[in-house]
């Protein structure tokens, strides 16, 4: 597997291993990460998802560095902020999805990739579950900010 990704290093100043025998270290995983979950929070702004959070979820578990939980308010709007994550994740970032669930028509679409895990929901779906509150100690991630600037990632 090769780590070097000059997409990251170009966007974030984070240097990413150039000895691709050896795995990256946890702060270069972790930016890749953040950037991901970044450009996962843009694409939805862009397609007028309303209420787009980043949690940081390093501290409360292992499987996985950050939630993407935005709202949108209609299937057809949700199903198009899920395509064109994948399209931002996978072809222009060069990341692979794990799984996705309940794409077809659905008010909750989760796209796992693995340390990001994105959720869409419709408004009533998402009151009920309230993952923000049920993850109430993970911090937000001040995502505006981070995708005009260089990451700053601490473990």
């Amino acid at each position: 597997m090769i780590y070097r990704d000059d997409t990251l290093e170009r966007e974030t100043g984070t240097h990413v291993n150039d000895n691709n025998d050896h795995p990256p270290d946890r702060n270069e995983l972790s930016a890749r990460s953040l950037m991901l979950a970044t450009a996962a929070a843009n694409v939805c702004e862009e397609n007028n998802a309303q209420n787009v959070v980043i949690l940081d979820m390093r501290r409360a578990t292992a499987l996985f560095d950050f939630f993407v939980i935005a709202t949108g308010t209609s299937l057809r709007q949700l199903g198009a902020i899920a395509d064109e994550i994948q399209h931002k994740l996978e072809k222009e970032l060069n990341d692979s999805r794990y799984s996705n669930h309940a794409i077809d028509r659905s008010n909750w679409i989760v796209l796992d990739y693995g340390t990001v895990v994105i959720h869409l929901f419709d408004e009533e779906t998402r009151q009920f579950y309230s993952l923000e509150g049920l993850w109430g100690d993970s911090p937000r991630i001040d995502w505006r900010r981070n995708s005009s600037t260089t990451f700053n990632i601490e473990n």
